[in-house]
């Protein structure tokens, strides 16, 4: 394995040890700081699905490496995991999405 890719890894310990945070707690907070940085930076709203493709894109990236780097004795158990981090990223993002497109008042404030 590249020294890159382990740094990845030893950085996200670093990231939960330095917060004290859980990784589950991590993937929720990032999966929607990241929509919202990217809908900025893409000077988009969140109403467009780009900012919410990037997110999974990244956050597949992250799983996929995550099977990858990591060998667990259980591969369904480590699946489930992935399964889990994924849901966990993913649903706040999700629904952001789906406010902004289906009852932007509520993000708004307009009727």
């Amino acid at each position: 394995m590249t020294p890159e890719l382990r740094d990845w890894y030893a950085f996200k310990e670093l990231v939960a040890h330095a917060t004290g945070w859980p990784m589950d707690t991590l993937h929720v907070l990032l999966g929607v700081i990241l929509q919202l940085v990217f809908a900025g930076l893409m000077r988009r709203s969140v109403a467009d699905i780009r900012p919410w493709a990037l997110v999974l894109l990244l956050e597949t990236a992250n799983e996929v490496y995550d099977l990858w780097f990591e060998r667990w004795p259980d591969l369904a158990m480590q699946l489930g995991e992935g399964a889990r981090d994924m849901l966990g990223t993913m649903i706040l993002p999700t629904l952001l999405l789906w406010l902004a497109r289906r009852h932007p008042a509520l993000l708004a404030g307009r009727r």
